[in-house]
């Protein structure tokens, strides 16, 4: 018996006891810190903007950059440097014929100020747009900054807003975006929503649509569209998705007076459909011209009008 004690007394069993280790598991570890005092949550951020504003240092920009552009051609180049399009440097061939558009393109240039003006011979123009037809004319333009979707409802919060935010899902026209920021502007939104991949970005082409207001309007970018409108029902929210065949009227959604996160699909095929699936409530515009569709810029308008006079 003895030997058979021995041998058990080698083998590992349970603890008698627990140290008191449960007891303390079980004890509570106080009252839930303010919404404002907790890691990561959107009250928490909104509260930092707001010490970072006070404190004058400009937002953080978590959105990334897009790549630098380059635009070609007499007409192309002078029509963004009307409308403001951003830009770093204006390259001139060497011994360019001097008509109207060139004599315009560098009067502007001098009006605006802080603008390389560079000289350069024809074949490296060739090189730097691979062939395409500059005529002589080339300005570069520098990557945008674009925002993250939660510094949008952080700025809305900062100003002691509802959060008035559009997102574009599967818009791939430049020129739409561009006229959605011009009506998110327009009608005192908060920003604007895209895609990091798929979608249409801050070209110059958007640029010059959105007529000088992209310097004002925020445009963030989403690397899930997904995964950011589930983030913006979390901190309360509403996602309305349109489309033509939505459960609700435009003219009955009460949603429009809170905050809210209007998202427009493409004019061909709409939401996509984990997008519309995501969304609290879908929209129809009424159209009594029977019109099948509206494209991004005017379906956005028209909702953003809405949404402003329920606030007013």
């Amino acid at each position: 018996m003895a030997a058979h004690n021995r041998r058990m007394s080698g083998k590992k069993g349970a603890q008698v006891g627990s140290g008191g280790q449960r007891r303390r598991g079980l004890e509570g570890k106080g009252p839930t810190p303010p919404a404002e005092m907790r890691k990561g949550h959107a009250k928490q951020r909104a509260a930092q903007a707001k010490v970072r504003r006070s404190q004058g240092r400009p937002p953080q920009r978590r959105g990334g950059r897009s790549a630098s552009e380059l635009v070609v051609g007499r007409n192309p180049v002078v029509e963004a440097l009307r409308e403001g399009v951003p830009a770093t440097t204006l390259y001139v061939q060497q011994f360019i014929d001097n008509d109207e558009r060139v004599r315009e393109a560098l009067q502007l240039v001098a009006e605006r100020g802080g603008l390389n003006l560079m000289e350069a011979p024809r074949p490296e123009l060739d090189r730097m747009t691979n062939g395409l037809n500059h005529q002589g004319l080339v300005l570069q333009v520098p990557p945008y900054e674009y925002a993250h979707p939660e510094d949008l409802a952080e700025a809305a919060a900062d100003a002691g807003e509802d959060p008035l935010i559009v997102a574009l899902d599967g818009v791939t026209d430049p020129r739409n975006l561009g006229a959605v920021v011009r009506s998110v502007s327009a009608f005192a939104g908060h920003g604007v929503v895209v895609p990091e991949r798929r979608a249409a970005g801050m070209t110059a082409g958007a640029w010059k649509t959105s007529a000088g207001t992209a310097a004002r309007t925020p445009v963030a970018r989403a690397t899930n569209l997904t995964r950011a409108l589930e983030t913006y029902q979390k901190a309360g929210i509403t996602v309305v998705g349109l489309a033509a065949d939505g459960e609700a009227e435009l003219g009955d959604l009460e949603a429009l007076a809170g905050p809210v996160v209007i998202v427009v699909g493409s004019e061909g095929k709409g939401l996509s459909r984990l997008v519309g699936e995501t969304c609290d409530i879908r929209v129809r515009i009424p159209m009594p011209g029977g019109a099948e569709s509206l494209n991004a810029g005017v379906a956005a308008g028209i909702v953003l009008y809405e949404a402003a006079r329920r606030r007013v």
